[in-house]
């Protein structure tokens, strides 16, 4: 009976130690137009879906002639994010989905301020570590402009990001 229990005992430990996580919150690093660096909240609302909240920002330069301009972007994204695992990889999955990215630019230019509003696809993978309480993604996020704040950032554009989480 005591053998009984202690195997029991460590079985349940064990997998409880390698599900998957329910939240998680970290840093991405973005390739893109919108958000070079940010926060990024995910939390799953169902077993495959997931919701990922990301807060950005990008400063920017730019030299024509003798004028100079800067400008800083910050922006807020939200997707939803359908899971699937890959093959028999504990923690290895792949995701679809879409989202929202709504930005702001600042400067003292009229011509690089304003608010952007966009739409997109998202597709990656993500991979929760079994031994440790971290999980790693890589997405790609090709947006849409609906509209334009920043005569920069017009119409379709590319963004990928990697992502680093600590869970819980």
């Amino acid at each position: 009976m005591k053998k009984f229990l202690l195997l029991a005992s460590i079985m349940i430990a064990g997998s409880a130690y390698a599900q998957d996580y329910k939240n998680s919150i970290g840093i991405r690093l973005g390739s893109g137009v919108y958000d070079a660096i940010g926060a990024s909240y995910k939390t799953f609302i169902t077993q495959p879906g997931a919701l990922e909240f990301n807060l950005g920002i990008r400063p920017y330069s730019h030299s024509a002639g003798p004028w100079k301009h800067k400008w800083t972007n910050v922006s807020l994204s939200g997707a939803y994010q359908h899971h699937f695992p890959i093959g028999n990889i504990s923690g290895f999955k792949w995701y679809i989905g879409g989202g929202l990215v709504f930005a702001n630019s600042f400067s003292n230019h009229d011509d690089y301020s304003g608010v952007s509003v966009g739409v997109f696809p998202t597709g990656g993978v993500d991979y929760k570590l079994k031994s440790a309480p971290f999980a790693f993604s890589v997405d790609l996020r090709p947006t849409v402009h609906v509209t334009e704040g920043v005569r920069h950032h017009e119409g379709f554009f590319f963004n990928g990001g990697i992502t680093a989480r600590y869970t819980f």
